[in-house]
């Protein structure tokens, strides 16, 4: 029981995380709203390698995720 609170706790904090990530990143790049899925999901992938703007805890939160966990992610919003 316990653990599952906590998966939904990770989950909810990545949704929130990759919306504020795509909202810095639509400042960064004017036309993101342009884009494919792919490459918006690369773009935020290769922030949270390098750890751009990232504390600790969201980068680890994040770290594990692949491009295309990211892809699914983002196509739920």
């Amino acid at each position: 029981m316990l653990q599952e609170k906590r998966a939904e706790l990770d989950a909810e904090k990545r949704k929130k995380l990759i919306e504020r990530i795509v909202h810095a990143l639509a400042d960064t790049y004017p036309d993101l709203y342009y884009q494919s899925t792919s490459q918006i999901a690369l773009l935020i992938k290769q922030q949270v390698d390098d750890g751009t703007g990232l504390s600790n805890e969201d980068r680890a939160l994040l770290q594990g995720l692949s491009q295309r966990d990211i892809e699914v992610l983002l196509s739920l919003h």
